[in-house]
């Protein structure tokens, strides 16, 4: 994993949704290799329970930029402080079905024990990148949506664990900028807008 790439990455920025959020996508490294840190959302929260993601959350009348909003929320939800991460970079803005605009930064956490906010995070989990760049850990399914129209969701399965979602297309952009993965051209199967989904 190189993250030199997202230097030269330019991201694109949502500018006309009604909530903004941001988030964290921290990069540890353990054994020599490198890992992805999620959380998976609490079953009793109303949106997206039990869902993987990575830490972060709204932006709130305090944070001066969606940045300090990515890193309060990191510490808050898994004790990740701020001076512990060194951002390295952002790639584009993701609209969610929940109408926020989220802005995802990169950046590099050391490899250490992280405690989640039971309030808000049921475990944190480290997903290593060899088991998530495997074309074996990975399919796609496109669907029709009744309010977006055609779109397509990632599946990232690994360790047990299945990162889809908005978290799956940033995934998508991050490996794609920093490893030699590249999402394959064709979904895996089409679906109808009520197939069942992983939770």
């Amino acid at each position: 994993m190189d993250l030199s790439g997202l230097g030269s990455h330019t991201p694109v920025p949502i500018t006309d949704a009604a909530r903004e959020a941001g988030v964290l996508a921290p990069v540890v490294r353990r054994g020599g290799e490198p890992y992805l840190l999620f959380t998976k959302r609490a079953e009793h929260l109303g949106e997206h329970p039990g869902q993987m993601s990575f830490p972060g959350g709204g932006r709130e009348p305090i944070d001066a930029t969606l940045r300090e909003t990515a890193l309060r929320e990191a510490n808050e939800e898994v004790g990740l402080p701020p001076w512990d991460v060194d951002v390295v970079g952002r790639i584009d803005d993701i609209r969610t079905s929940s109408e926020y605009a989220v802005r995802p930064f990169v950046g590099v956490a050391p490899d250490r024990e992280y405690v989640p906010d039971e309030s808000e995070v049921a475990e944190v989990v480290l997903l290593p990148v060899e088991g998530l760049i495997d074309r074996s850990n990975y399919e796609s399914e496109r669907r029709e949506h009744p309010q977006y129209g055609d779109h397509r969701i990632h599946y990232f399965t690994v360790d047990g664990y299945t990162v889809w979602g908005a978290t799956g297309r940033m995934v998508v952009q991050l490996l794609e900028l920093t490893t030699d993965w590249r999402m394959p051209a064709d979904v895996d199967r089409v679906v109808g807008h009520d197939a069942d989904l992983p939770v």
